[in-house]
């Protein structure tokens, strides 16, 4: 068998594996509020995330992908195809081997962290030290602790206005009907953001910052004025009846906002992310068909079907126990506190597309429940789950590059 042949044989197998991971643990997470809440059944929360992530991989995950993750190596420094063919086979494989061990201990890591160290790995390895933008690893680094602050301080302020505006009133049923429209504006017009941003930046929409935000407002309208219309529906809560019955008709009303944010979330998270398992595929078929070195690659719709099809598969099969752990062990969750996380952690998204912050999607998410614990007091919070979580992050990085070293290395001996 060719050598040609049997680096394409891989770089499927290695590509729908790292979609594997994304789906085991990216996708948990994405869905894991709505699970922890009880807005939605594991069952449904599966179906629902297969759906629109793999409708946002296929549809929006990108007709031409960046051949280097975030640009994190000089791409211009390998003059031998054979290296990038090798370093983006490793990658992946090291990045997905990664996920796997992470997904199985249960720890919410970022798969965008976790392929931009293995590619650093196989880049020093490679072709030395000089050849990493280490100005750009700090920025990844940094986001470590500006992304879940932000979403846990913006997660903290939605819940606590919650708290204020509607439950600790007389009638919290009616103040809902009157609140809840508003906080249905700020999830339909910031997920509209994210999708316009993050979701649909691949498919030749071709849209400037003001015609997103103004087709946001415009959307967020029309959202709210049909989630009035339903909440108007639901039967009110009497004044005599128990406080219980009052929380339990608004945390209703909360639930079906979460389904909604987790639908559109989850299509967003797909668009993004597929490039990590997709990008170092495209860039190795187009090295193979090619024999040239580029900075982009044309991605096929077989190679986007593979990214879409193995993050579905992902998450069915291994998505449990990082959902568990976001959505169930961190804090106690409930619809409107669930719901405050996903609005935070879409807001910070929108925040960080607009100033160019490379965040993760991961560390927003846990940061945002994080905030939504907090804002009950510490006791709240576990923290020897978030120790865990927070250790598992750190080491992502250098993890990722070690075993992308070491199968680097194995490929060399192997096929070199």
């Amino acid at each position: 068998m060719e050598l040609s042949t049997i680096i394409l044989l891989l770089a499927f197998a290695f590509g729908l594996y790292m979609a594997w991971g994304i789906g085991a643990n990216d996708v948990a997470n994405a869905m894991a509020t709505s699970v922890g809440a009880k807005a939605l059944t594991v069952k449904r929360a599966i179906l629902v995330a297969a759906i629109f992530e793999f409708l946002g991989a296929f549809l929006a995950g990108g007709e031409v992908t960046s051949t280097i993750r975030k640009g994190i190596i000089d791409a211009g420094m390998i003059t031998d195809a054979n290296v990038l063919l090798f370093g983006m086979l490793a990658a992946l494989l090291a990045a997905a081997v990664w996920l796997t061990i992470a997904s199985r201990l249960g720890w919410p890591v970022s798969t965008t962290h976790s392929i931009v160290g293995a590619i650093v790995g196989f880049a020093v390895v490679s072709i030395g030290v000089e050849a990493v933008h280490w100005d750009k690893l700090g920025a990844i680094a940094a986001s470590w602790v500006v992304s879940p602050l932000l979403s846990g301080v913006i997660a903290f302020m939605l819940v606590t206005s919650v708290q204020k505006l509607i439950f600790d009133h007389e009638d919290p049923s009616e103040r809902a009907r009157r609140y809840v429209p508003y906080y249905i504006f700020l999830a339909a017009s910031m997920i509209s953001l994210v999708t316009f941003l993050k979701g649909l930046k691949h498919v030749g929409l071709e849209m400037s910052g003001q015609e997103a935000v103004l087709g946001s407002l415009v959307i967020g309208g029309v959202v709210t004025a049909i989630g009035a219309f339903a909440i108007r529906r639901i039967k009110p809560v009497g004044p005599g009846e128990l406080r219980e019955h009052h929380f339990a008709n608004v945390e209703r009303t909360f639930a079906v906002l979460m389904v909604v944010t987790a639908c559109a979330m989850a299509f967003a998270h797909g668009s993004n992310d597929v490039a990590n398992a997709i990008g170092p595929v495209a860039a190795i078929v187009s090295t193979v068909n090619t024999g040239e070195i580029g900075q982009s690659a044309p991605v096929s719709v077989w190679i986007l079907f593979l990214g879409a099809f193995g993050i579905v598969i992902g998450l069915a099969t291994f998505g449990r126990r990082v959902m568990a752990t976001v959505g169930k062990n961190i804090t106690e969750l409930t619809p409107s506190r669930g719901f405050a996380a996903e609005l935070a952690a879409a807001t910070t998204v929108v925040l960080a597309s607009g100033t160019g912050l490379p965040i993760s999607t991961t560390h927003t998410l846990v940061g945002a429940v994080l905030g939504v614990g907090f804002a009950r007091g510490i006791s709240a919070l576990n923290l020897r789950v978030i120790r865990s979580i927070f250790m598992s992050w750190i080491i992502t990085l250098p993890v990722g590059a070690a075993l992308a070293v070491l199968f680097y290395s194995m490929l060399q001996f192997a096929l070199g």
